[in-house]
């Protein structure tokens, strides 16, 4: 049992003694005393002031009296004015160190086949082009977000949603028919989502100067871009492959295999998987089908042109746009598709998307229309909206070519943490090929930490040289304390100590402080999933850290003549590693033995 609900019990079982008050014990709400006054937790009493009919002061001097006299666990008490301050008996944090240890799954709750399944949507690439800055941090919010919610207790299926179709697909598939001169990934020695990606942006080229030589003539920006040959052959051949033209279907599946085995190959080094992948090439005329049945039964309307639109105007939106004039999809009837298709799959009790806040609109829109579809689930569906990753140069552009690719990025901190690591000497003692294997771990570790350590809801600013620093809140700075404590415990091993019972040893203000921090984390694990926030996890990782740095500053551990009082500090060490390694682990950091 925990320190917490030990406490949280204690407290109930008092209120119902003095004052027949029944109070569960888990919604007792415990807080960290505050620095300036004595104890490890506080409770605030205020809520039991009225049905006691006493002062809050003695309210609070009442229930510390009789948690003194009847648990174990507490030592003594102040209070301060409505706020109960309690001190736990120092040897007790013995007891809760050693229920720490003896716990292979603290923080973590196993689940059973009847906890709540929830599917979690990351990445959505299109085949157009590779991944990027942005996409990064969607797929390791969306990792993350889904080993969290496992160590809660869920079920849970992390799935994807390939846009591998549409007229942005088409346009690289035109470039590469008109300029392409055949090229493959193996004849221009680039990652087949990088070819993909370099015509994409050849369109956009070739179309800006074709609007360019258009304008000059005399035409508007709106006459030019309806005037534009290249942007014809390229709805053209969308409307060719959505009627399964053979010679653009092949082209269109020959390109988006090379496309797939780029992104496989990122995913493998970004550390992130998928437990079932969908695609818009497959889902999109469930969609179509939906809508339609939508339009017979009056929850929909077509136009004059033919375009298929749903009016919104009564749930504060506006009317939005179905299926176009020449019968071709838009995203919303693919993700209208494609829910249809998961919740077949799977009995979903949660759907969560994991998609930036420039879609908080389409999910607005997603959640009305399946509703109005006759989908129960419908107006369930979560959108884990997350703030977008700034660049000091301003925001990235796929079809222009100013993105962060997500392939030289990783490469780029990998060298750059290699390199910071030679400067400061950290790895002299390494072999060549365990240099390069800590580099792989502490580069990208310091990019997944950058990245998530921040609000998710919240938009950032990605500074490479800052994530790297081996100090401060980053992830080499976790990372190598992580390596220091699994140093010391392979030293004492390497020594021959011997664990002994350290019970009768009483733990000083640097060992509570950190046996406390440590038994937090279930609770930060439990937070997390709740609010849907990584920054939790990683913020509750760095606090730990320094708090350690503090402890292993303060009480030298393999110079401790005590042979009891060396077990326990040795302890303190193995579990402190165990949980940055858990808490870096639901981030989908890995932490290095040596650095």
């Amino acid at each position: 049992m925990s320190i917490d609900l030990i406490i949280q019990q204690a407290v109930s079982e008092a209120v119902k003694s003095l004052y027949n008050i029944e109070v569960a014990p888990e919604s007792i709400v415990l807080q960290a005393t505050r620095r300036e006054f004595e104890g490890n937790f506080t409770v605030v009493v205020f809520p039991w002031v009225k049905a006691a009919h006493a002062a809050p002061e003695a309210v609070a001097t009442a229930i510390g009296d009789y948690i003194v006299a009847h648990s174990d666990a507490v030592a003594r008490y102040n209070v301060v004015k409505g706020f109960l301050n309690i001190v736990v008996e120092p040897r007790y944090w013995n007891h809760v160190l050693a229920a720490i240890a003896a716990n292979d799954r603290h923080g973590f709750v196993d689940a059973t086949d009847q906890s709540p399944l929830v599917m979690v949507e990351y990445s959505s690439p299109n085949t157009n082009k590779p991944l990027h800055l942005g996409h990064v941090r969607n797929n390791l919010l969306g990792y993350s977000l889904a080993e969290i919610l496992k160590a809660c207790g869920n079920r849970v299926v992390k799935t994807n949603i390939v846009n591998d179709r549409g007229i942005h697909i088409c346009k690289s598939m035109l470039a590469w028919q008109k300029w392409g001169d055949g090229a493959t990934p193996e004849s221009r020695g680039v990652k087949g989502d990088h070819l993909i990606g370099d015509f994409y942006v050849a369109f956009d080229k070739h179309y800006r100067a074709e609007l360019a030589e258009l304008m000059a003539q005399g035409m508007s920006k709106e006459d030019a871009e309806a005037a534009s040959t290249l942007m014809a052959e390229a709805r053209e051949m969308l409307r060719r492959w959505e009627q399964g033209d053979p010679e653009v279907r092949a082209l269109w599946e020959k390109m988006n295999s090379w496309v797939y085995a780029g992104f496989d190959e990122t995913y493998r080094r970004m550390g992130v998987d998928f437990d079932k992948i969908y695609y818009e090439s497959q889902t999109y005329l469930e969609g179509k089908e939906l809508v339609l049945k939508g339009l017979e039964q009056g929850a929909m309307y077509r136009k004059d042109d033919g375009s298929v639109w749903a009016d919104l105007t009564n749930e504060g939106l506006d009317h939005k746009l179905l299926l176009r004039a020449d019968g071709t999809s838009v995203y919303m009837t693919q993700d209208i598709g494609t829910a249809k298709m998961r919740f077949r799959d799977y009995p979903i009790d949660k759907m969560i998307y994991v998609v930036g806040n420039e879609q908080n609109y389409h999910f607005q829109v997603l959640a009305l229309l399946l509703d109005r579809l006759g989908f129960a689930w419908g107006k369930d569906l979560v959108h884990f909206s997350y703030g977008m990753v700034e660049l000091p140069s301003g925001k990235m552009k796929s079809r222009e070519g100013t993105v962060v690719d997500a392939d030289d990025l990783m490469a780029d901190m990998v060298a750059e943490a290699r390199r910071v690591a030679d400067s400061l000497g950290k790895a002299q003692d390494l072999d060549e090929d365990t240099k390069a294997q800590v580099a792989e771990i502490v580069g990208l570790g310091a990019l997944k930490y950058f990245l998530l350590k921040v609000d998710p809801r919240k938009n950032m600013m990605f500074n490479p040289e800052e994530s790297i620093d081996f100090n401060g809140n980053t992830g080499p700075f976790i990372q190598y304390a992580y390596a220091r404590m699994r140093s010391v415990l392979r030293r004492a091993t390497e020594a021959g100590v011997q664990p002994v019972d350290y019970s009768a040893v009483v733990p000083g203000e640097r060992e509570v402080a950190l046996i406390q921090r440590l038994a937090d984390f279930p609770s930060v694990v439990a937070e997390a999933g709740r609010s849907y926030s990584p920054a939790l996890i990683a913020n509750y990782a760095y606090d730990l850290v320094k708090e350690y740095n503090q402890f292993y500053h303060d009480c030298p551990i393999l110079r401790e003549s005590d042979p009891a009082v060396l077990a326990q500090r040795l302890e303190l060490t193995a579990v402190t590693a165990r949980t940055v390694a858990a808490a870096m682990g639901l981030l989908g950091i890995r932490v290095p033995e040596r650095m």
